[in-house]
């Protein structure tokens, strides 16, 4: 019996080792996983140091930015280790949605009160206008009715105002930057062709989506370019996914754009869809829209720009997307209507672009990466992009706040495309082109309203997102922006506190994931500066061409001081290039700069004795006086002082 007593005690004792054994492993184990979750992932710190760094770039910068471009930890809303946990059953689901609730409260909070104190604003009461059975406005509403032409410009196609009116028209063109004349006489609820490619005529999409709301920003926009605009949402988009349109007058004096409006939306639009706000001082864009999106109560808020016609089925595809990922910031292909015209451009339904951007700090559009066409699996599926124009573009409701909504430090206009887009690339969520969804947009080639204070709002803005997102690669953006170095851009703290708080990525992984054909010039290139001909003191210069458009390679007299227009570059790839376009033969002697990512069409050159050869005919890049103009060709190598070129930083930060 005693040798059964002890057996018992050694078996307790020894099961009692083996649970403090599981407890101790369990413990550390728990440890260790903690620890390791802290822990920075490698392969995303920056490389910099390593990096060649052109003499123009400071050095010392990039170092600066270290601790920024650090953080690359992952997205504090898509991925943070708190949210992982409750996704993989840790918690409750309802602790989940808690967490999210209470980062957007916060976010909207600290972004929108700013805004909500200094813009006042006050929602419109329709109700009066609707029941009053006669108006004062119905008069001026059933004339312009009158002055419709039955069918002109109907199915999008092109159309004139009556000879007799043109000379009046253009006028108003110059003014206005689009034809109203022609606009004021075109149905508010004509007929646009449909631009889609075939596939997405036969694209099923879920009986339940989320319902939206679509935000109309305009000041002093033209009476029958808005209304159109509304007719088009209404007509096209199917009721129950249509929560409403709201409306922000930013601050308008125009008289048609009171009792008139409100009349015309009282009678002739379904209530109370179309809601109306007025603000009592001119804010501009960036913050009316946050007003209207802290008015909206749609699952979805959809901007447009107030000058737009939609297509059929153009609101199912963005908002089937965001259904599918409630991170996805989608856009729909935007197509041109004319200005003066008013034709609605039948575009090939399968070509379109995404967006760039320049160093510079401007929004372009680039052709579509091989690596991303290969990763779709339709040429119709969502495409990304690395930025957005910014005009039009939908994006959930409840994620528009949690990921940061607008800087409310920007002014009025400009550069906040390019800040949301790198924001929301970086802090975990994604820029897409949806190409079943397509609007049409009414393309100007000057703002006909001033801002208010004359003040360079884009500059201001673009230098704000700089030193917030850009890290160290805020310094390129500075070279070609010096004036902006020092300017009053205002205190950008809360935004960077928001981007630690979130742990969003550094610029360099955007760069490196989602933007990895950008031309990084600090890093590529063996020679830079103003290509400068002493024999005849002119210089390689873009004559101010647009970076879209392809041009004949021209001199211009040398500037004093190295400009945008006059810097040039040579790339370790040999190519004799500037931000976007690269140098190519065009003909036998003539040279084209065309863009960069167009596969097979570019030259290489080599700078061997001050003289540019072009590596495939051997000849120079010279410069001879034709018909009394200095002309750029290329001709056989010679000893002639015309096909001498020095690459020249004068002396100075590139410009």
């Amino acid at each position: 019996m005693f040798q059964n007593l002890i057996t018992f005690v050694v078996r307790r004792r020894r099961f009692f080792v083996i649970k403090l054994f599981v407890l101790f492993f369990f413990v550390a184990t728990l440890f260790l996983w903690a620890n390791v979750s802290k822990k920075e992932s490698p392969g995303l710190k920056s490389n910099l140091n390593d990096a060649k760094i052109l003499p123009h770039i400071n050095a010392d910068n990039y170092q600066k930015a270290d601790n920024l471009m650090a953080v690359d930890v992952p997205n504090y809303i898509a991925h943070n280790a708190d949210i992982d946990r409750l996704k993989n059953g840790v918690g409750h689901p309802e602790t989940f949605e808690a967490l999210r609730q209470r980062v957007r409260k916060e976010n909207e909070d600290e972004f929108l009160a700013p805004v909500l104190q200094e813009v006042n604003f006050v929602e419109v009461d329709l109700t009066h206008k609707r029941n009053n059975l006669h108006d004062d406005y119905d008069a001026e509403i059933e004339d312009d009715d009158n002055k419709v032409k039955p069918n002109l410009g109907a199915g999008g196609e092109k159309a004139s105002v009556p000879d007799y009116q043109k000379a009046v028209a253009d006028e108003i063109l110059k003014k206005e930057a689009f034809n109203r004349l022609l606009s004021d006489i075109i149905s508010p609820n004509r007929t646009v062709p449909d631009t889609r490619e075939k596939g997405c005529l036969s694209v099923k999409y879920d009986k339940s989506l989320p319902t939206a709301s679509v935000i109309i920003i305009y000041t002093n926009e033209a009476f029958s370019s808005l209304v159109r605009t509304i007719h088009s949402v209404i007509n096209r988009t199917p009721p129950s996914l249509l929560s409403e349109i709201i409306l922000v007058d930013d601050f308008s004096d125009h008289r048609d754009l009171k009792g008139k409006l409100e009349r015309y939306i009282a009678k002739k639009f379904p209530f109370p869809k179309v809601r109306l706000v007025r603000l009592d001082s001119r804010a501009g864009l960036i913050r009316a829209r946050m007003v209207g999106a802290h008015l909206a109560v749609g699952d979805v808020l959809i901007f447009l720009d107030a000058h737009c016609e939609t297509i059929e089925q153009w609101a199912e595809p963005l908002l089937q997307r965001i259904k599918e990922e409630r991170t996805a910031v989608v856009c729909p292909i935007i197509d041109v209507i004319d200005d003066k015209t008013l034709e609605y451009y039948h575009s090939n339904g399968e070509f379109f672009q995404i967006g760039g951007f320049t160093w510079s700090g401007h929004f372009t559009w680039i052709n579509i990466p091989r690596y991303e066409t290969s990763r779709k699996k339709m040429h119709y599926s969502p495409t990304r992009s690395p930025t957005m124009a910014g005009g039009l573009f939908a994006i959930d409701r409840k994620y528009f706040w949690e990921v940061g909504s607008y800087d409310s430090g920007m002014k009025l206009w400009g550069g906040e495309n390019l800040e949301m887009s790198f924001r929301i690339w970086q802090c975990g969520g994604s820029v897409e082109i949806i190409p079943c969804s397509r609007v049409g947009h009414i393309f100007r080639n000057f703002h006909p309203y001033s801002f208010p204070g004359n003040i360079d709002s884009h500059g201001l803005n673009t230098a704000r997102l700089a030193v917030t997102w850009m890290d160290g690669y805020k310094e390129l953006f500075f070279s070609f922006r010096e004036e902006l170095r020092n300017a009053e851009y205002g205190d950008v703290g809360k935004r960077i506190s928001f981007r630690e708080r979130m742990k969003c990525k550094s610029f360099k992984w955007y760069l490196d994931n989602i933007y990895k054909e950008k031309y990084q010039m600090s890093f590529d290139a063996i020679q830079h500066g103003q290509i400068r001909n002493d024999e005849t003191t002119q210089c390689f210069d873009n004559m101010q061409m647009s970076d879209s458009e392809d041009y004949n390679l021209s001199v211009y007299p040398c500037h004093t001081v190295l400009y945008s227009s006059q810097t040039f570059y040579l790339s370790h790839k040999n190519h004799l290039r500037r931000e976007n376009e690269c140098a190519t033969r065009h003909t036998e002697d003539r040279i084209r700069m065309v863009q960069c990512d167009q596969v097979g069409s570019v030259d290489t050159w080599e700078y061997r004795n001050s003289q540019l050869v072009n590596e495939k005919n051997g000849k120079c890049i010279t410069v001879e006086k034709i018909d009394g103009k200095y002309q750029v060709l290329l001709k056989p190598c010679t000893s002639s002082p015309n096909q001498v070129w020095v690459f020249d930083l004068l002396g100075k930060k590139h410009h």
